[in-house]
């Protein structure tokens, strides 16, 4: 009986590992898709329903390779819903071939150096009495406030704000947290 239960105590160790890697991934849906941990920015925000709009800027900008890359980002992704909240035309002028330098100042202002998870920001906005300041990939700032008791805002430079919808989004290379507005720089 001794012997029996050491096989069976050891054939449950050695197959824990197998196991381990079987058991699905733990993800958050964003625009009725999953996002995936081990996927990178880029490979999980073309699946968001949400974000088409966003996804033809990166594109149209050429920050694929970018936000495919080592990381790690932080990426404050506006909806679709968000970029129709600009003034009319400004999306198909920003998509123009010639307007490509505004398209990437402006994406690359969404886009913070560094993993900056909603635990990461609420103790920064605690340190800084209320408002904690990130630079952005392209060199502006974004504040970031609390709305509220566990809400985060994010302000651009021209005074805008905009909320975290969707926070926590992990990815291989770094972080999403979905926006309800499209930052501008200065």
């Amino acid at each position: 009986m001794k012997h029996t239960t050491l096989i069976a105590a050891a054939a449950l160790v050695m197959s824990a590992p197998i196991m381990a890697r079987s058991m699905p991934e733990s993800t958050i849906n964003v625009g009725g898709q999953a996002m995936y941990p081990s996927k990178t920015i880029v490979a999980n925000a073309v699946k968001s329903a949400d974000h088409t709009t966003l996804v033809a800027a990166v594109k149209a900008a050429g920050l694929v390779d970018t936000l495919n890359g080592k990381g790690p980002f932080t990426v404050f992704a506006p909806t679709n819903e968000a970029f129709a909240d600009l003034p009319k035309d400004t999306v198909p002028t920003l998509l123009k071939p010639e307007n490509k330098g505004l398209l990437t100042k402006v994406l690359t202002y969404h886009v913070v150096p560094g993993d900056y998870d909603t635990t990461k920001l609420r103790a920064m906005i605690l340190d800084g009495n209320g408002t904690a300041v990130l630079t952005t990939v392209e060199g502006g700032k974004l504040m970031l406030m609390m709305n509220g008791s566990s809400n985060i805002m994010v302000k651009d430079e021209k005074g805008d704000v905009a909320d975290i919808t969707i926070a926590d989004v992990h990815q291989s290379n770094g972080v999403i947290q979905v926006v309800d507005h499209v930052l501008m720089p200065r």
